[in-house]
């Protein structure tokens, strides 16, 4: 079994005033030659640490299960600054989002042989880090093609966000949670429901007529459920 690298890379952000870092994982058959979709993962050290994201890339690659795919992690500095850039009433939000966008895209498509259109760019996330994904694809459909939400968190101005979506046909949405996720401590010591807004959103997600994958898994939130159902994410919505 061959595992390709991962580079960290330190990248100014105009948006956020801040260097931010990157880790890119460029599979083992990273070549010029040829052209990779991009998956950028908030909660970006989490995903390769927890998630064994870059392992089970490379397994997938090399079995030919799915296309090439070079993944983006970004990971966050502490817990209070996630929710400042995460969370739909943190203070940084809307310039994460332009970080994003406008910023790391744009520097991807400069730096690798990426397919420079929305169907080749997604965007994965657990809980806080699934909301950012969806409404960074919410607020720039032509940019992001595919979204990958493990327990999302949802409120009110995240189904404003999607129900404002002109064209739902821009983005696809995979979405699992956990059957469990009904009293969830989150960063700030709150408990909440995290399954009663992830069905309100499955709702609409429906009515809007997304291309849609959801399920409810038998588990809670954590990393437990959310790493086994990494190597499922990718293979279905990258698979060959």
């Amino acid at each position: 079994m061959e595992y390709g690298k991962i580079k960290e890379v330190s990248f100014y952000s105009k948006a956020l005033d801040e260097d931010m870092q990157l880790l890119i994982h460029l599979p083992h058959n990273y070549s010029e030659l040829y052209k990779y979709s991009i998956l950028i993962a908030s909660d970006g050290k989490d995903y390769f640490q927890y998630g064994r994201i870059g392992r089970v890339i490379d397994e997938l690659i090399q079995a030919q299960e799915i296309e090439n795919v070079i993944v983006v992690g970004v990971p966050y500095k502490s817990v209070s600054e996630r929710r400042r850039l995460y969370h739909p009433e943190g203070d940084r939000h809307e310039a994460y989002l332009r970080f994003l966008a406008r910023e790391l895209v744009p520097y991807m498509d400069e730096n690798y042989p990426t397919y420079q259109v929305g169907a080749g760019r997604g965007l994965i996330g657990d809980s806080l880090a699934a909301t950012i994904s969806l409404l960074a694809a919410a607020k720039y459909p032509n940019t992001f093609g595919k979204v990958l939400l493990q327990s999302p968190y949802v409120d009110n101005s995240v189904l404003e966000a999607v129900k404002a979506v002109q064209d739902p046909s821009r983005f696809s949405i995979y979405q699992v949670i956990g059957d469990g996720e009904t009293t969830v401590k989150t960063a700030d010591n709150e408990i909440k429901d995290f399954l009663t807004p992830n069905r309100e959103l499955k709702k609409l997600v429906e009515i809007k007529g997304f291309p849609y994958f959801y399920e409810e898994f038998k588990g809670d939130h954590t990393w437990k459920y959310w790493q086994p159902d990494v190597r499922r994410a990718i293979s279905m919505v990258y698979g060959e």
